[in-house]
């Protein structure tokens, strides 16, 4: 059971934030923080609730410059729950917050099967005392509306009575990244509160802007003695109902607080507070919740089951708990993308960048249903895409960095450095790259559930979309002969502008280069594959004439990657940069990862030196098979065998501050596909950079989704070499000696719950019994069939 469990021991102010985001529960369509009950928000606390989707647009003014920004918003909280206690006619004690009374064995307990999150501590009230509770709480999985927490309070030694206050507060803010408190943060307006007899709450309120309306209804009950009073109380923006119960030793009360959340972007009801109301009303007793929560779970462990021992293992299912908290079988009726941050805190806004590109890899192989609703998420905004490309003077769809509710981009113009207190400019979206990762999610979700229909419609119709705006970027240099793409930012972020000049932007980023050829390929093998009647109907509803495919064709092959030293270069000039004095800044600096901020407080760029945030070039070695690489590079001209790859891994792996969670995991997949035996440092610093916090307090700020989820693909597809192509799995295991036994099940076309486990020279894969053919499998020297109902256990190289 200590693998599915975690436990915080004993109250730490200072390490709550970080322990909130851990214990956040949630089920796809809302989740809580695991805040304490009775505390309210503030530096110490962040009771914040999200419903996916769910933003609002205000306007600030910050360093005497106007700026607009859209959030995820923090919804009106339901979890206050507190409580007093005095003896038998004795005075009524302080109301118990941690931060002002002495708390006794306190600890949390967050169960990863059962998805609850328990909290077990002792108050020794003034005069009255020692009070036991026990506090469960779960965010229901399988009614995707509800909420519950159970408090079970017990007298230890003397009688009394406890006064417990179960309220809603509607006076919250978007209060969780300090940086953020110059702006704009009141996000909800409109509140209205009301009670329901004979023991209901309600509170009702609006975005302030994007005018969606909110509702939460609670209905708390009490099991034991009766209480000696029962009170509901609106008031202006909080509502609340207080119980006075008797307190006998020995003999426990229990406390249910049942909590129903919608919104108007809700489907099948009328409005938000009716149906809020009618079903914290109507909702099963506590046991009965727990038990469907718990059968919901159940279903979602058997399509993910994971099998990896020791500390790696509990860490990757802790990983895989919070993503299938964020992106769950609800999130297939949303209109949602993958939020960087999770539904755990308000780091980026709760923005959709590119993390889908970590996270549907192994959602093709699990919940292929949440994948399609993702990649629809970006079909439904490819008009907005479509427009900002005309509006830049371009063709095709240019989608944005940043994303949010329309599709608009959302990324910051301006963003503060906390090292030197200055606002900055910042040209984050001139990350075009995002277009690439949105047609690799489209092309590879269709290789691994051979959903045809998709691609032939929605599919191609932004895979073409995207392809004619990297055509429609890239010039042709005649002195060279090379299309150029001018004016980017790669993956590494650091580096936005060349030293000293007057415009933002990287000539001939080689992983956008790379990928944007790539991108043109399949599009041109999309055209042949469609029937002729559906891409004469495509083309002519983009209107896409003959000539553009032809030009498409000439520039995948032409796309310039610059080269130095023998080694890919990041973009064009990378190599005329100056080298950096690591060890001195090491020596400096306790920690370097966000070296961008610690050389501008110096007065100072990182544009001028060849030093690198995350994966850039290396990038390439994630997302291609080694073979798919190499033909790449082949296409555009360029020969890069083993010996050429493995010098670029080493020349940037000496020049990367790992500045993002995502850096350790990509170089860790790289350096194990490599065979080198330092991959496993990375792939650790990748497994502990949220449970650890190693960014330095960012977790606490929200989980980063995109790395959680990549450690699942790195087990997944990364340490099995496996590729969903020709309809069939193709394995080609890496040696990982610290990684070399485990086992997961996933979905591939018609069978459901393939097992594939490793053990030392042994892939052994199981397909279940059913009535679909039998499963091709590939490895480099061999093809085998697995039939249903079938095992075969196949040598593979040892670690």
């Amino acid at each position: 059971m200590q693998d599915w469990t975690w436990e915080w021991e004993g109250y730490d102010p200072a390490g709550e934030q970080l322990r909130e985001a851990l214990c956040t529960l949630g089920n796809g369509y809302f989740a809580t923080r695991g805040a304490v009950p009775e505390c309210r928000a503030g530096l110490v606390h962040c009771p914040g609730t999200y419903v996916a989707g769910c933003y609002n647009r205000l306007e600030s003014t910050v360093a005497g410059r106007r700026v607009v920004n859209e959030d995820l918003v923090n919804l009106p909280n339901w979890l206050p729950l507190r409580f007093r206690v005095r003896s038998a006619g004795g005075p009524w004690g302080t109301w118990f917050t941690p931060d002002t009374r002495p708390v006794l064995d306190h600890r949390h307990t967050l169960d990863l099967r059962r998805a609850t999150l328990t909290r077990a501590f002792r108050h020794r009230a003034d005069g009255a005392g020692v009070v036991a509770v026990v506090q469960t709480r779960l965010v229901h999985m399988g009614d995707p509306h509800l909420a519950v927490l159970r408090t079970v309070f017990t007298a230890e030694d003397r009688s009394g009575e406890i006064e417990v206050e179960s309220g809603l507060d509607g006076d919250v803010i978007n209060g969780n990244v300090h940086r953020y408190r110059a702006l704009e943060r009141r996000q909800v307006a409109g509140v209205r509160t009301g009670t329901r007899e004979p023991g209901a709450i309600w509170l009702t309120c609006r975005t302030s802007t994007s005018g969606i309306q909110i509702a939460t209804a609670a209905r708390t009950t009490v099991t034991g003695l009766p209480p000696v009073t029962s009170v509901l109380r609106p008031a202006r923006r909080r509502a609340v109902h207080r119980l006075v119960l008797p307190l006998t030793p020995g003999r426990p009360v229990t406390v249910d607080k049942t909590v129903a959340l919608h919104t108007s972007r809700d489907t099948a009801i009328g409005d938000p507070l009716g149906a809020a109301v009618d079903r914290a009303v109507t909702a099963p007793d506590f046991p009965d919740l727990l038990d469907s929560h718990t059968a919901a779970w159940e279903r979602l462990w058997r399509r993910a089951e994971l099998h990896v021992p020791g500390r790696a293992g509990r860490v990757l299912r802790l990983h895989l708990f919070h993503l299938l908290q964020t992106l769950s079988p609800h999130t297939a009726d949303l209109d949602v993308g993958v939020p960087a941050r999770g539904l755990h805190g308000e780091a980026y806004r709760g923005h959709v960048f590119w993390d889908e590109l970590f996270v549907l890899p192994y959602l093709n192989l699990h919940f292929p249903e949440v994948s399609r609703a993702l990649l629809d998420y970006r079909y439904r905004r490819l008009p907005r895409a479509v427009r900002a490309a005309a509006e830049a003077g371009r063709t095709g769809a240019m989608y944005p960095w940043q994303s949010g509710s329309d599709g608009r981009e959302e990324s910051q113009e301006w963003h503060l450095n906390p090292a030197s207190g200055r606002w900055l400019p910042d040209h984050s979206r001139l990350q075009h790259h995002v277009g690439s990762a949105i047609a690799y999610n489209i092309w590879r979700y269709c290789e691994a559930t051979g959903d045809t229909e998709y691609l032939h419609t929605r599919g191609a119709e932004m895979l073409l979309q995207i392809a004619r705006f990297w055509a429609g970027l890239a010039t042709l240099d005649p002195g060279t002969g090379r299309y150029r793409v001018r004016g980017v930012v790669g993956p590494d972020e650091y580096h936005d502008a060349y030293p000293g000049a007057a415009r933002p932007g990287l000539d001939d980023n080689a992983y956008t280069n790379v990928t944007a050829a790539w991108v043109l390929v399949r599009a041109l093998d999309l055209l042949r594959r469609l029937p002729a009647w559906r891409r004469d109907e495509l083309c002519d509803r983009i209107r896409l004439d003959a000539e553009e495919p032809l030009r498409w064709d000439e520039i995948s092959r032409r796309l310039r990657v610059p080269f130095h030293q023998g080694v890919i270069s990041q973009f064009e000039g990378y190599g005329d940069l100056a080298e950096l004095d690591w060890d001195a800044y090491r020596a400096r600096y306790a920690d370097i990862r966000r070296l961008d901020r610690i050389l501008e407080a110096e007065g100072d760029s990182v544009n001028r030196y060849r030093a690198s945030k995350q994966a850039d070039v290396l990038m390439l070695g994630h997302l291609f098979p080694p073979a798919e690489l190499r033909e790449l590079f082949r296409r555009l001209g360029h020969d890069v065998d083993d010996e050429v790859w493995h010098r670029t891994v080493d020349h940037y792996l000496r020049r990367t501050s790992h500045g993002s969670t995502l850096s350790g995991l990509v170089h860790g997949l790289v350096l194990a596909r490599a065979r080198r035996a330092e991959a496993w440092q990375y792939v650790q610093e990748a497994l502990e950079a949220d449970v650890a916090d190693l960014q330095g307090g960012t977790t606490g700020e929200g989980i980063h989704l995109g790395a959680m989820a990549g450690t699942l693909d790195l087990v997944q597809r990364g340490l099995t070499g496996l590729e969903s192509r020709e309809d069939a799995l193709r394995f080609d295991p890496v040696p990982l000696p610290a990684l070399s036994e485990y086992g997961f099940s996933l979905r591939y076309r018609g069978h459901w719950g393939v097992s594939v486990r490793r053990r030392g020279g042994e892939l052994r894969i199981g397909v279940p019994d059913s009535a679909e053919s039998p499963l091709r499998v590939l490895l480099p020297d061999r093809a085998v069939t697995v039939a249903p109902g079938e095992t075969r256990t196949l040598a593979v190289p040892a670690s």
